[in-house]
């Protein structure tokens, strides 16, 4: 952690413009080498000639000095402003190395940041959160995060708790001073109230989780009903090869929609029939696989067989599902909305009938299942994991008759929130945390 990194915080594209980024204790006497002069006044851009150990010069660019610790790591960093062509990348890398500076891993920045205390854990995963968004819905719960919106909250339940552990060690440790004698019962009381949080707060469906991988829609049904066209459609390419040959699509082929700013997970599968040879039975067994685990089923029924119904397909009817009749333009006659008990949305893959609807449809459901009421979303397992245990502690120091027996239950509730937010007990899951990042970040 003492080595001054380096690395292209901009990303390793041909552009205009590339970005680099140092920190360490040598930041400050590497960028006086590459300019050959005094460094520029602090967090103000100027322009300078960098050249290497040799004089060569590399190119010229703005360059910025930002002291610690008040800086992003806490520590001296420097950012070079240079040109986005590859030649300049080899040289000023080439010419870091020279100077002893390392190259940066991924998580290296942030989780310098952590160690300085500018983050805690939540916010630290709100960059690289913020980094991987795709949609508008998963910016704002990233910016949300980084902001401090669930650090604030956890934090704030860690403080109670060591309010409340200190209270009962004064009762346990001063039994004979005149402490209130409903000591005890009211910090159980207080408990009790907080494990009625936590557990609210994890009654949420997993909204934050959902939100940053995407509501999983699958698309079901018979062989050649039309599924590979339509997920086609809805992607506006040709993600999937479409035939007439029964069992054509032999794995999930998965593609990513931005509806209304939220994201989604569609997936085509094969067609759901006993397959006759291994590697489509393979391709069925993945389709239920996938199927078991979505959030959305989108059960395609062939118009062309209307009003047939298969009946490997119907077996996959339920709650999650939504029926759809693809090839409606073969249909004759009136289409009822409902079949079973279940919405029923005429669609073409062919004309584009239903199309737009169908849109809206998963538009409005990802929007229902993910927006929430504006409260702070825990955003991974892990939070969740943390969070379960924490309740469940308080849930035994409420039932609990001896002081000490209550005070370490407390204890131990108080250590599980402190994990989540990287105030205790982490040490073993920096790495795990760090490595998601991509390098520069």
């Amino acid at each position: 952690m003492n080595r001054t990194i380096f690395a292209l915080a901009s990303g390793g594209v041909r552009a205009a413009l590339s970005v680099y980024r140092l920190s360490g204790p040598e930041a400050g006497p590497a960028l006086r080498a590459l300019i050959g002069g005094d460094l520029p006044a602090p967090r103000l851009a100027a322009l300078r000639t960098l050249r290497d150990k040799k004089g060569q010069q590399i190119d010229k660019g703005l360059v910025l000095w930002f002291p610690g610790p008040s800086s992003f790591t806490g520590e001296d960093v420097v950012e070079l402003h240079l040109h986005g062509g590859r030649a300049v990348s080899q040289a000023i890398s080439a010419a870091l190395l020279d100077l002893g500076l390392r190259p940066a891993e991924p998580g290296d920045f942030t989780r310098r940041a952590f160690e300085a205390g500018k983050l805690d854990l939540t916010q630290a995963e709100a960059i690289a959160d913020l980094v991987d968004a795709d949609t508008s819905a998963q910016r704002r719960q990233a910016l949300a995060q980084l902001e401090g919106s669930l650090g604030h909250l956890y934090e704030g339940w860690r403080l109670e708790l060591l309010r409340g552990q200190a209270h009962l060690e004064a009762a346990i440790d001063f039994a004979e001073e005149d402490l209130p004698v409903d000591l005890i019962a009211s910090s159980q009381a207080a408990l009790s109230d907080l494990a009625d949080r936590i557990a609210a707060h994890l009654a949420d469906d997993g909204r934050g989780e959902r939100l940053r991988d995407g509501l999983r829609v699958v698309l079901l049904g018979a062989p050649n009903a039309g599924k590979s066209s339509l997920l086609n459609l809805l992607a506006g390419r040709d993600a999937a090869i479409v035939s007439s040959t029964a069992g054509t699509t032999r794995d999930v082929i998965e593609v990513s929609l931005d509806l209304g700013g939220y994201p989604i997970l569609l997936a085509d599968t094969a067609g759901l029939r006993d397959g006759a040879e291994e590697i489509e039975r393979e391709g069925v067994r993945r389709a239920r696989e996938r199927a078991d685990a979505a959030d959305i089923k989108l059960l395609v029924l062939d118009g062309a067989n209307w009003p047939q119904l298969d009946a490997e397909s119907m077996v996959q009817l339920d709650a999650r599902c939504l029926l759809l009749l693809n090839k409606a333009d073969l249909v004759s006659g009136a289409i009822p909305e409902k079949l079973l008990n279940h919405p029923l949305m005429a669609v073409s893959a062919k004309t584009g009938q239903g199309v737009d609807r169908l849109l809206e449809k998963l538009a409005s459901t990802a929007e229902d299942r993910m927006a929430g009421s504006g409260a702070p979303a825990l955003t991974r397992v892990r939070h969740r994991s943390a969070l379960l245990d924490a309740e469940a502690a308080l849930r035994r120091a409420g039932q609990q008759t001896l002081p000490e027996l209550v005070a370490e239950d407390v204890r131990v509730a108080a250590r599980a929130i402190g994990r989540i937010t990287g105030r205790v007990d982490v040490e073993a899951m920096l790495d795990i945390i760090f490595r998601e990042f991509c390098i520069g970040k």
